[in-house]
């Protein structure tokens, strides 16, 4: 992997301008961890070839004003008040990155995101981040037709309140229209100015290939780095992603990392999820885990969380970010203590044995 893309890093100050329904909830009991004051410590990374340097932390805001881009949940999640106490402590953290999509809350996640903006007026501004591909309501269109990318980000910047994105990234893979035709769309937007990167979110190994073969053969943007989901319960970029990465220079900003909140240790046997919870409110894209064997994994990874006196959420964390091909990880908490639990991962270096010995206890 280059210098910079998800190999060495920097540290100093988070002061450069600059990730579900991605977010994971992250609040759990545990060993307390004490974090300070992380704008002066927060780890950055370069974003791709051309990408921004981005903190090893991105702030999801999946939930603010739903829960994803789920219509049946459109009103729920955060409310603007809520919302902007979550960015006021990712800005105080060293954040530099707000990740959302047109279709979060039907809209209402960027909206809030723009009159967060509007009235803090943050200088430096964070990083925008968001997607585009899923309805934004009941029996509207989805995809990624040029004609429909080009109207989805004018609306997009319009509830921002900007001229640009500094990445923008497709929400998932359409069939239907040729990869070719959705570069080209892409393409003209960062030529026009109205976004700096591209980049693509639960597409395949064969998917990203297909789309990176296209780039370079037309002379289009190219997609500068992959979100797609990582954890200790999801491992599939190691079988063809993550090589993909490392021969191409990509980033690699996964979603997810505490499993919907399942690596939290907050979900028990025979015991109902909490109704404002990931399982709670979408236990159908969890069912996969709810298995005597994920339990009793879950009980050895909360051991060891102990033996290193940190929490299941921190370890897990961890665990994600230390892989070499991670830049950044996104959250998604629904509390400013939420978040600020997590920030100790980012100084929990583990070593390739330890985080064998961690996914050992996962078996695939």
């Amino acid at each position: 992997m280059p210098t910079g893309v998800c190999g060495e890093h920097a540290r100093g100050p988070a002061t450069d301008p600059q990730s579900g329904a991605n977010a994971d909830e992250s609040h759990q009991s545990g060993p307390t961890e004490h974090a300070a004051d992380y704008r002066l410590s927060m780890e950055t990374r370069a974003l791709g070839r051309i990408g921004p340097s981005v903190s090893r932390l991105l702030l999801g805001c999946g939930t603010f004003g739903g829960v994803g881009s789920a219509p049946e949940l459109f009103g729920r999640g955060e409310s603007e008040d809520e919302a902007f106490e979550v960015m006021d402590a990712a800005v105080a953290s060293g954040i530099t990155v707000f990740d959302t999509a047109d279709a979060y809350g039907g809209g209402r996640s960027e909206t809030m995101i723009g009159s967060w903006l509007a009235d803090r007026r943050p200088e430096p501004r964070p990083l925008l981040s968001t997607k585009v591909y899923n309805p934004m309501g009941e029996g509207q269109d989805r995809g990624l037709a040029p004609a429909r990318i080009f109207r989805q980000l004018d609306s997009s910047l319009e509830r921002l309140g900007v001229e640009h994105v500094d990445m923008y990234v497709i929400h998932d893979w359409d069939a239907e229209t040729p990869i070719a035709e959705t570069l080209g769309a892409l393409d003209e937007l960062v030529r026009a100015g109205k976004v700096r990167a591209i980049a693509a979110s639960n597409v395949s190994a064969e998917q990203l290939e297909e789309a990176l073969e296209a780039s370079a053969e037309h002379g289009l943007a190219r997609f500068e780095w992959v979100q797609n989901e990582y954890s200790l319960l999801h491992r599939e970029p190691e079988d063809g992603v993550f090589a993909l990465c490392e021969r191409h220079g990509l980033g690699f900003t996964p979603f997810s990392p505490l499993a919907g909140g399942w690596l939290t240790g907050k979900y028990q046997r025979d015991t109902p999820a909490p109704p404002d919870s990931r399982m709670g409110l979408r236990p159908a894209e969890y069912v996969a885990y709810e298995t005597e064997s994920t339990y009793d994994a879950i009980d050895r990874f909360i051991e060891a969380a102990g033996k290193r006196g940190v929490s299941p959420p921190v370890l897990a964390m961890a665990w994600t970010l230390s892989h070499p091909r991670v830049t950044a990880a996104l959250i998604g908490p629904r509390r400013p203590d939420h978040l600020r639990s997590l920030l100790p991962a980012v100084d929990l270096q583990l070593d390739e044995t330890e985080r064998a010995e961690l996914a050992e206890l996962f078996p695939r």
